[in-house]
């Protein structure tokens, strides 16, 4: 019996990677995107690998209509079906207010962060449909509870993909088809550090403690909650947003 194959954009650092490597110890065949860091990719590949896995990687703009379409056809070359598709690659503006945003800035953070999730289930739907299963997951955050000055952008990104996860799943649930999103909380990568650093060592050190179980989480918490979205344990669970938050920092 074949193993199932999932996608999992921004899988060369972070979250992304762990969600590959948690994917791929859980059975999944695994098709990683990356935009710039080719090296980091093919380093989460050999991992795989190098536990008895099956993965591999490829360049992906996924804001771009046609890449968003070659992602997903060569998922299919490699592997032949695709089963989970995990939307994790996002951009962000940290500080940034909404009088200083540019035009430009604003349709890229949105290109990736809202567009690219759609043009990519659009590019997966298909094969799903046809085979009558299928598990889409988003990354949202936590923001979209918190509503911090300064991350307006990237706030209005993340409304707009769990209004997206929630409608999609009414829309595709009688095709077999179930879609979440994961929302993090404050998680040590290098976005949370960018943050971080603006604040100043005594602001980010009273954010972090302010999380009820006072840390910030590890990608890994992550990647499990996602693994479990993807996994049969899972199978009456659709249309929600779920927070992986150490109960949500108050700052």
């Amino acid at each position: 019996m074949e193993s199932n194959v999932a996608i999992v954009t921004g899988g060369s650092r972070g979250i992304g990677r762990a969600i590959a490597q948690a994917l791929a110890a859980s059975g999944h065949r695994v098709m990683l995107s990356f935009r710039e860091r080719e090296a980091d990719a093919q380093a989460v590949v050999d991992g795989i690998k190098r536990q008895g896995g099956e993965a591999c990687c490829t360049r992906a703009d996924v804001g771009a209509p046609r890449d968003a379409k070659a992602l997903a056809q060569e998922a299919l070359d490699a592997f032949g079906r695709i089963d989970v598709l995990v939307n994790n690659a996002g951009v962000h503006l940290p500080g940034l207010r909404f009088a200083d945003v540019t035009p430009d800035q604003w349709a890229r953070l949105l290109q990736v962060n809202l567009t690219g999730p759609l043009l990519l289930t659009q590019a997966v739907l298909p094969h799903m449909r046809s085979r009558r299963s299928g598990c889409v997951i988003n990354l949202s955050s936590n923001v979209t509870q918190r509503m911090p000055a300064g991350f307006g952008a990237y706030a209005v990104s993340k409304v707009g993909l769990e209004a997206f996860t929630r409608i999609l799943a009414k829309e595709e649930g009688p095709n077999g088809i179930r879609v979440n999103a994961v929302a993090p909380g404050p998680i040590r990568t290098e976005m949370l550090q960018e943050t971080l650093d603006l604040m100043g060592a005594e602001r980010a050190q009273a954010f972090l403690k302010s999380v009820p179980l006072g840390r910030a989480g590890e990608p890994e918490e992550i990647a499990a909650t996602v693994a479990f979205l993807a996994s049969n344990a899972a199978s009456y669970l659709t249309g929600q947003v779920i927070y992986v938050n150490g109960g949500g920092p108050g700052g």
